[in-house]
């Protein structure tokens, strides 16, 4: 790797990790980025997935005024999207992708639309005893989908929270980054062992991602939550039109 290539990947790690530990769109910078230094889509997509584990250790740091008490909600959390980190991770070693690129600009604009509408959605789970087994039920699924590819996998994660719990959005940000941080750890482990991750690559990004993140949790606390919502929302629609110009061309 040359000096401007790392250069490069470092910027985009800053950029990744800050957008990330804020809006959940950190793929939205790093993964274009590693396609544009030459990677291809599946080591890309691998890569990407280790690298970006460095955002929830930056994130936790800077945002301990939002994880207090949450210690236990995050551990029962953290081990279920674990296990969905794991299965998506199988699924990208023993499948094509392509089927499945093909849903994920879908997957990407229904999360989207949930966080933009997200006080509608609260009052069709106005009852919290119907609120908990959809949350189990959908951050599973996210974590599957962000083991398997992972982009957009931080919005779809926040729009789930913000939908079935009425916590201010900081909080549910920062509890977002350490639980698909665990899910992606796992993902990454098993990406490490038996996928084509670009080490150099990984590791340049995943120095820029953990400063980037660090500042993340402080930047979105002086943010407005409505407007920060709406703008999270309108990204992902964007990110998933750019997903599915890309995989029907």
């Amino acid at each position: 790797m040359d000096l401007s290539t790392a250069a490069f990947l470092l910027l985009a790690g800053v950029g990744g990790g800050l957008i990330g530990s804020t809006a959940g769109l950190a793929s939205l910078i790093s993964y274009p980025a590693l396609l544009a230094v030459g990677l291809p889509p599946v080591a890309a997509n691998v890569t990407n997935t280790v690298a970006l584990v460095s955002t929830a250790v930056g994130a936790a740091a800077g945002s301990r005024p939002e994880l207090a008490g949450q210690g236990r909600r995050i551990a029962q959390l953290s081990a279920l999207t674990a296990v969905g980190g794991t299965v998506g991770a199988v699924v990208l070693l023993v499948t094509p992708a392509e089927s499945f690129e093909l849903v994920v600009p879908w997957l990407i604009a229904l999360g989207s639309l949930l966080l933009l509408f997200r006080n509608r959605v609260q009052r069709i789970h106005r009852l919290r005893h119907h609120r908990r087994p959809v949350l189990l039920v959908s951050l599973t699924l996210v974590a599957v989908y962000g083991g398997y590819f992972g982009a957009a996998a931080g919005v779809l994660m926040l729009a789930v929270l913000c939908a079935t719990t009425v916590e201010p959005l900081a909080v549910s940000n920062a509890v977002k980054n350490i639980v698909l941080g665990a899910a992606n750890s796992i993902a990454a482990a098993t990406y490490a062992l038996f996928a084509p991750v670009d080490w150099p690559a990984a590791l340049t990004l995943a120095v820029g991602a953990l400063a980037g993140s660090m500042l993340g949790p402080a930047v979105h606390r002086r943010l407005p939550a409505e407007p920060l919502r709406v703008v999270i929302a309108l990204a992902g629609l964007g990110l998933a039109v750019q997903l599915w110009l890309s995989a029907t061309t």
